[in-house]
Parts: C-alpha cells; sequence; structure tokens
C-alpha cells in the first residue's frame, strides 16, 4: 500500500543549524526526525532566493529552465509541477502555507490552497529585477530588508505560522478521523527562520545570555569579500544598517531563536501526525527553499553560493530510508520533486523541457555515498550584477560569477570556505575540471543575457524603470489575510 506524503517546507533554514549536528542550537523535533530517517548532509537549493527555488521545487528545473528568475517572476502553473502529476493520478494533494507563486487564482497543482503565501499583487518585487550596477535603486539608508525592529516580542511572520501549524495539525486530525484510506500528500510551507528577526519571547530567552564566536570573515579589511559579492550586498547592505554591534548580536540572537520557534511548531505537526494514528503510513520530507548567511562575511538573508546561504537541510522519514542514516551524496530540492512523484509511482508530466536531473532521494539514499554527484544552483536576482553559478560535488565546490573571478573550495579541507583556491595556479585542473561540468548544465554567457533579457521586457511591461521601482513590497513578503 502506498504510504502518504508529508512535505514540510520552511523558508531561510541554514542546512549547518540542527542540534542533531552538533549546532549549539536547539532543534529537538527536527534531531527526532532525523533519527527515525535519513538526513541528507550535503544538500543544495537551485537558486538562493524565494522565489525561483520554490518555481524549481515545484517543476524540478533549474531557473534557466523555468524562467522564473528572481522575485518578481512567480511560477504560475505555466509549467507541469509535482502537484499536476499526482492531479493527474487522482491522488489528493493539498497545501498549508507558503507557495510564494503568483496567485491562487492559477491552476498551481494543488485541490485546495489554504492561505496561500504569495508574491505582492501577482507580481512580486519587480524593483529588484532592475539589476544593472547604474541603473538599480539602492534601498535607501533608513529602510532595510530585515525590518525595522529586531528582538523579543512577535510579527506578522509568527502569527502566520501559528495559524498555519493549527490548521496542519486540524488537517492531519481530520484526515485521520476520514473514513477515506486514499494515501494523500499534504504540503505544509511555514516561514521561520525567515526574517522580520522578531521572536516569541520564550525562544528569545534560549539565546539571550549565550557567548557567540565572532562570526567568520567578519574583518572586512584582513578578508575582503570577493568583488560579485561586495557589488551584490551593496544593493542592500544589512548589515551596516544595524544601530550598533547590540543590535547586530540581537539579530544573531533572533535568527537562532526562530530556529527553534520553527522547530517546535514542526513538533506539533509531527505529534499530531502521531495523535491522527496516521504515522506509521506517512513519509515525511522536511527541507528549506534556502539558508540564510547570518553575520558571516557581513552579510544577512541569502542571494550567494557560500554554504550558509545555498546549502539546506534535507532530511527523509518512511519505509524507503534508513533510521539514523547519514548520506553524504549530494542532492537538492529539484531531487525532493523527483521523490514526490516517484513516492506515488508517477513521473512528471512532459514540459517540453526535457528530462530533469532529479532523482528520488530513496533511490540515492539506497546506494552507497556517490562523491562524484554535482549539484547546481544560480542566482540571477536581487543585488546580482551578473550571473552566479554553483556546481559542487562530494569535494569541490565551484562558483562562477559571470563577468569576474571564479572561487574554489575545497569543502574536505575547508568547510568553512575560508580560502579561495581558484586564486592559486596549482589549482588550475580543479577549476577547468569543475567549470566543465558547469557547461555540461548550461552555459553560463547565454544564461546570463537570457536573463536580463526577460527582466529587462518584465520591467518594460510595467511601464519602465521609474514605473518598476515601485512595484513590489520593499522587504519580506507580506502574509495574506484572514
Amino acid at each position: 500500500m502506498t504510504e502518504n506524503l508529508l512535505v514540510i517546507i520552511s523558508d531561510e533554514h541554514q542546512a549547518a543549524a540542527l542540534g542533531c549536528l552538533g549546532h549549539f542550537v536547539k532543534t529537538p523535533n527536527l534531531d527526532r526526525l532525523a533519527a527515525k530517517g535519513t538526513l541528507f548532509r550535503r544538500a543544495y537549493t537551485p537558486s538562493p532566493i524565494c522565489v525561483p527555488a520554490r518555481a524549481s521545487f515545484a517543476t524540478g528545473h533549474f531557473p534557466h529552465k523555468t524562467r522564473c528568475w528572481d522575485n518578481a517572476m512567480p511560477y504560475h502553473g505555466q509549467i507541469p509541477s509535482w502537484g499536476h502529476a499526482l492531479q493527474n493520478a487522482g491522488i489528493a494533494v493539498e497545501s498549508i502555507g507558503k507557495l510564494h507563486y503568483r496567485s491562487t487564482d492559477d491552476n498551481n497543482g494543488f485541490d485546495h490552497e489554504f492561505q496561500p503565501m504569495n508574491v505582492v499583487g501577482g507580481h512580486g518585487m519587480v524593483w529588484a529585477s532592475v539589476r544593472e550596477e547604474d541603473r538599480r535603486k539602492q534601498q535607501p539608508a533608513e529602510q532595510r530588508m530585515l525590518g525595522n525592529y529586531i528582538g523579543p516580542g512577535t510579527s506578522n511572520y509568527t502569527n502566520y505560522d501559528d495559524a498555519m501549524t493549527v490548521e496542519a495539525c486540524r488537517w492531519l486530525k481530520d484526515h485521520g478521523q476520514s473514513k477515506n484510506t486514499a494515501p494523500w500528500c499534504l504540503y505544509v510551507g511555514l516561514v521561520a527562520p525567515h526574517f522580520p528577526l522578531v521572536v516569541p519571547q520564550e525562544f528569545y530567552d534560549l539565546y539571550d545570555s549565550m557567548e557567540f564566536p565572532t562570526a567568520k570573515l567578519s574583518d572586512l579589511e584582513k578578508t575582503p569579500r570577493h568583488p560579485w559579492i561586495e557589488k551584490q550586498n551593496a544593493f542592500m547592505d544589512s548589515d551596516s544598517k544595524f544601530e550598533d554591534d547590540a543590535e547586530r548580536r540581537a539579530a544573531t540572537v533572533a535568527y537562532w531563536a526562530l530556529v527553534s520557534y520553527l522547530d517546535t511548531n514542526v513538533g506539533k505537526i509531527l505529534d499530531a501526525l502521531e495523535e491522527s494514528g496516521q504515522a506509521h503510513n506517512t513519509s515525511i520530507i522536511y527541507s528549506s527553499d534556502h539558508g540564510d548567511n547570518v553575520g558571516a562575511r557581513r552579510l544577512w538573508g541569502k542571494s550567494n553560493m557560500y554554504e550558509e546561504s545555498a546549502a539546506i537541510p534535507m532530511i527523509a522519514v518512511g519505509d524507503k530510508y534508513k533510521a539514523g542514516a547519514t548520506c553524504h551524496t549530494p542532492v537538492s530540492l529539484i531531487d525532493v520533486s523527483q521523490t514526490i512523484v516517484g513516492h506515488f509511482g508517477q513521473a512528471m508530466p512532459e514540459s517540453g523541457l526535457g528530462a530533469s536531473s532529479g532523482q528520488p532521494l530513496y533511490q540515492i539514499a539506497a546506494t552507497s555515498d556517490d562523491p562524484a554527484r554535482v549539484v547546481f544552483s544560480e542566482y540571477h536576482a536581487a543585488g546580482a550584477v551578473s550571473g552566479a553559478f554553483m556546481v559542487t560535488n562530494g569535494r569541490w565546490k565551484y562558483i562562477h560569477y559571470e563577468g569576474f573571478g571564479p572561487e574554489l573550495f575545497d569543502l574536505q579541507s575547508d568547510p568553512e570556505e575560508l580560502t579561495n583556491l581558484a586564486r592559486d595556479p596549482a589549482n588550475a585542473a580543479e577549476v577547468a575540471m569543475m567549470h566543465a561540468e558547469l557547461l555540461k548544465i548550461c552555459d553560463p554567457v547565454a544564461v546570463n543575457q537570457a536573463a536580463f533579457d526577460d527582466q529587462h521586457a518584465l520591467v518594460e511591461s510595467y511601464g519602465g524603470v521609474e514605473a518598476a521601482f515601485n512595484m513590489g513590497a520593499p522587504g519580506a513578503t507580506p502574509p495574506p489575510k484572514g
């Protein structure tokens, strides 16, 4: 009998921030989930920003194929999704919470969407689609992406997550009491630990008295940032907008507290699944759309290819996964797409985009770790003066910045990515090897141009640059009312 499938996707959860990995952050519920299943230690996002990552997750295709380049180009059912595949097979599939698609009016592949958080106005952050350094609109000094207030309290995001957690628990209870035993798929989208960096007091207190080490590579005079990173960060420069070191520390406390807050909500959902009597025949996947830099290199938010931003947590539980196992084969949200359809014995509908590079997680986990498997990510969104492309295998991570020098890291000897080996001619062979892997996936020159062309066309369709500057949320996307 096919098991049910519960998919929980958070927002901006850094991959390393799990207690079971030895991190100081308290995540007892995700830890128990990992103990019951397989933890994928080398998981990555297809794009380190919400809308492109979620479009790729929906479709199983990278942004250069979906052409959902940034947060003003949302998914709207234009490419068949894993949800459509399940609907075509008559499998119940519903969503609760954040989707970050265009609109509930679109055919997104769900039988029902409960209060989805989608892009503002159906268009999203058009102002950030203007990417050229001499044309883009810098975020004003008095405005900051992380929110006006940082610290203990509640926000529209914590209120939203509270409500979505309650709804998910109710949904599971109702289905546990139903006489309909047909398998179902439920997607739950939670927003934490995404900024604003405001969290209920009880969670803030978990970390407020903790001594934190200085964020790595924070002395920019000693360790200057890569030129592409410098230009990308200058678009919003969140670190420079803290009032003082005390508020910077409060932001760090609030982020880790939001991870624990998220963990508590995941725990409530897992408890509801148990109480509903369905845990024995329900597989679970937990992951996030991307990570957060949390002050490393004096960067906040996501939008780059470093581990803090591009790596994501990923846990799978069910009959097809070994309990307490760790898989070191590189994987991606693209693989989760294939896992969902494969779980129900289905395949992605024909899209005209060619085959997805994804593979079901249960197949990956069933074989020995594959250090040669390559995963890919790309970024063409807010602040990026050119496209950034990342390929990584079991050891090497290569970052190609179109028009700039690359970065190469040996993740075995340098997991913190402290030393860019691409500068040393002794590593030319490794740079060439990883660049060849990139070219197997896409032509970065052509993709970079395609992204700019599509964004130029989008901006013009809304009336030009000045009109674009007034379109979209200035910071975090507001949750729906109701």
